[in-house]
């Protein structure tokens, strides 16, 4: 039996870590061709002259400066000479641009830029890659997810070196938000591995993100795998909560009640839904005075809503505990905010089990007034017992003539029917003989 079906809500929140470079990395003094002169080695690209490297850095001043369209206008009048740059300064140009759209928040103008510095041929393969990855990645800031994994299927193709976490992290993102959920797994799922197989940590989004997967593909149990790495790796409340619910999911009430009384030891139950749902499981686990106190301090504490329903969840706990006189109390209690007489019912046959008849009479009087939805035989019953134990024979025989009216009391109503009479008999015979 599944007591309770969590409403894990999992985040689509993946923090997008972005890798293009600042550009306060390329102020005047840095000579280019150094940057990059592991690659030059391996690939011959032409160099960037000292001519176009001045008015690249003019660009750059004025953008740092805060004068981003006197930046522009600066790499503007060096576009207009492209036609006598080579492949390597054509595309530190365009890197100019994109760094410079890119700090104003304008993506799709900073997307184009860097299409622009891929476009050439002859750069070093390390700019082409780090500059892929970038586009990637502004893609997914963008929203873009299908061309996140466009541009990463092109970085794919030139790059001979092992697949970094961050890749795999990237193409999981997309996917995710592309909703190829098995695809996304497989990804977040490696990213993961590799962490781990350096024995280092993998980071809270990642986890997060391969839950929320395992969620989507209907994987309960693997849900509750990550779950407890989540527990033991970052012990924030939420996961501790979500971990007790996905027990509860599983039909692992045990583990549930452990980790949600867990949780509340260490101070984490502190939500309305929180402390009803602990309240619950204590009494699906046959813990009801738990159950009770739970909700009660819930209630003491602004926790809980004065309701008929919360009043009335406590009245039945404390039921199941044997305290019938806090019982009462809570019954009092829903009664009020009600309406119907179900409660006044539950009342009566509180009342009359514990031999309290006058008691039991009015509240059997007050259901009846207030009409229960449920039919009213029982409350006719109750009233019948109460007038009975309290000598009152002609009203006990009509609730229970008015209770064998029903089908549901009948057979109840009738039994009780003739044994009130026959005892209304006894006692007009014993008061004879005395006479």
């Amino acid at each position: 039996m599944k007591l309770i079906k969590s409403t894990l809500i999992f985040s689509a929140y993946f923090t997008v870590a972005m890798a293009v470079p600042s550009m306060s990395a390329m102020i005047s003094g840095i000579n280019f061709d150094t940057v990059y002169a592991n690659e030059v080695k391996t690939k011959k690209v032409p160099s960037l002259r000292n001519k176009v490297y001045s008015q690249l850095a003019r660009a750059q001043k004025l953008a740092d400066d805060g004068k981003v369209d006197e930046g522009l206008a600066a790499l503007d009048d060096i576009q207009r000479k492209a036609s006598s740059m080579n492949d390597y300064e054509v595309a530190m140009m365009y890197n100019f641009y994109g760094f410079i759209h890119y700090n104003q928040n304008n993506l799709p103008k900073a997307m184009v830029a860097f299409e622009l510095v891929v476009a050439q041929e002859m750069i070093p393969e390390s700019l082409k890659l780090s500059t892929l990855f970038s586009l990637a990645q502004l893609a997914m800031a963008d929203g873009k997810y299908q061309k996140v994994g466009t541009y990463l299927a092109r970085w794919d193709q030139i790059n001979t070196k092992p697949k970094t976490d961050a890749y795999f992290v990237l193409k999981s993102q997309a996917l995710y938000q592309d909703k190829q959920y098995q695809a996304s797994l497989e990804s977040i799922t490696q990213a993961i591995n590799l962490a781990e197989v350096k024995q280092k940590i993998p980071k809270e989004n990642w986890l997060v993100l391969q839950r929320a997967l395992y969620y989507s593909l209907n994987q309960p149990q693997q849900v509750a795998n990550v779950l407890q790495k989540l527990v033991k790796l970052f012990n924030k409340p939420e996961y501790w909560l979500q971990l007790g619910n996905m027990y509860g999911e599983l039909g692992e009430e045990t583990k549930q009640l452990a980790i949600l009384e867990s949780a509340k030891q260490q101070g984490f139950i502190t939500k309305k839904a929180d402390v009803r749902n602990l309240a619950q499981v204590y009494l699906y686990n046959g813990l009801a005075f738990k159950a009770a106190k739970t909700m009660q301090l819930g209630l003491d504490k602004g926790l809980i809503d004065n309701t008929n329903k919360n009043f009335a969840f406590v009245a039945e706990s404390f039921m199941q505990a044997k305290e019938d006189k806090k019982a009462i109390t809570f019954f009092t209690k829903a009664s009020k905010l009600t309406l119907t007489g179900e409660y006044d019912q539950r009342l009566a046959e509180l009342y009359l089990n514990n031999e309290m008849f006058e008691e039991a009479a009015d509240s059997a009087r007050e259901a009846l007034d207030k009409g229960l939805k449920n039919g009213d035989s029982n409350t006719y019953i109750a009233l019948g017992m109460a007038q009975y134990n309290l000598e009152n024979f002609d009203a006990s025989i009509l609730a229970f003539e008015q209770a064998e009216k029903h089908k549901k009391g009948k057979k109840l109503a009738s039994q009780w029917l003739k044994f009130v009479k026959r005892e209304q008999l006894n006692a007009k015979a014993m008061k004879t003989v005395y006479l």
